[in-house]
């Protein structure tokens, strides 16, 4: 009898147990928040990433520079880390600078693979600066180190969401592009490359032509405080081109609580945004091609370009919160 009891309450333990185990499966998985990507990232990083560009071991890091060559050895070092794939088998793209060489570096972190509509957001920073002057260096802390670090800490941000399970629709490329100050080279050859069929998708084979391009998202000036859009305001950001996202935009500032003073112009001037968009910059590349294409900055200032641009004239906790709501605008757009 004892032995038949013994049985019938192991085959209710055995019962249950599944049951338990079964209710437990069918539980949805958590989604990994963006606020895990946040977390990786600090002002004091930043500010030691900048610190580092624009250090006299870069000499400003003009096209063609041995400056120049390291930075985008650096450049290469942080994609690898980030898991970042290179295409073509390289990570370097190169192009004629008149005598010299400029050197695009491209990395690229794959998304759901939808199968026949993959669609790739092209995010990138020039990295190349105004270099030397006799001997004065020109260390480009704002411009455009501010955009590089920016580049490389959202591949960070993204690899760090991927490890925690989380993907979402589009591929990123991100394109550290040389050449900008000698009339955005380094811009027109990443273009040509997609335009000629040359840049490949590292996982499918497959080309990547224009009309897959769902976006271009230029980082350029991105770390000062200095041109504020109101008096009182250094926490801003101006997002142009892109006038479709400017919900998701505005919804990744209000639901992730960064709050940054937004501006979809610059500084209310229409000629001065169509000049930014078109005429001037990476960017102008990118739309006179016909891609659709948008700009994060934080403006112009009275340092741009001159000496005074170095690490210790950029505001850190604004830029962190400028990288981080880039994150989730991308989030809700891939």
């Amino acid at each position: 009898m004892k032995t038949k009891s013994r049985l019938f309450f192991s085959y209710i333990f055995l019962l249950l147990a599944c049951g338990t185990l079964q209710a437990q499966s069918s539980k949805p998985k958590m989604i990994p928040s963006g606020k895990n990507a946040e977390r990786i990232i600090s002002a004091e990083k930043l500010q030691g990433k900048i610190e580092f560009l624009c250090d006299t071991l870069f000499h400003g890091r003009s096209t063609g520079s041995s400056g120049a060559n390291e930075a985008a050895f650096w450049i290469v070092r942080q994609f690898r880390e980030a898991g970042l794939m290179k295409m073509g088998g390289k990570w370097s793209r190169s192009f004629g600078v008149g005598d010299k060489a400029g050197h695009n570096i491209v990395g690229f972190m794959p998304g759901k693979r939808a199968g026949l509509k993959e669609s790739y957001v092209l995010v990138t920073a020039h990295y190349d600066s105004h270099g030397m002057i006799g001997e004065t260096v020109y260390p480009g802390a704002d411009s455009n180190a501010s955009g590089v670090v920016a580049l490389v800490s959202l591949a960070d941000m993204f690899a760090r969401m991927k490890e925690l399970g989380r993907s979402y629709g589009g591929n990123l490329i991100f394109v550290a592009t040389d050449a900008r100050e000698r009339n955005s080279l380094g811009a027109e050859a990443l273009w040509n490359d997609i335009n000629s069929g040359q840049l490949k998708d590292p996982v499918s084979g497959e080309t990547i032509t224009p009309a897959k391009i769902q976006n271009v998202v230029v980082l350029d000036i991105l770390g000062s405080s200095l041109s504020p859009l109101r008096k009182g305001r250094k926490d801003y950001l101006i997002m142009l081109g892109g006038s479709g996202y400017k919900y998701q935009l505005l919804n990744a500032n209000n639901s992730d609580g960064l709050n940054l003073d937004l501006a979809f112009d610059y500084y209310g001037s229409e000629g001065f945004t169509e000049m930014f968009l078109s005429k001037i910059g990476d960017q102008g590349v990118f739309s006179r091609a016909g891609a659709p294409c948008v700009v994060f900055t934080s403006g112009i200032t009275m340092k741009t370009n001159k000496v005074e641009d170095d690490a210790l004239s950029l505001n850190y906790n604004v830029f962190k919160r400028r990288i981080f709501l880039i994150f989730h605008w991308l989030t809700k757009v891939l």
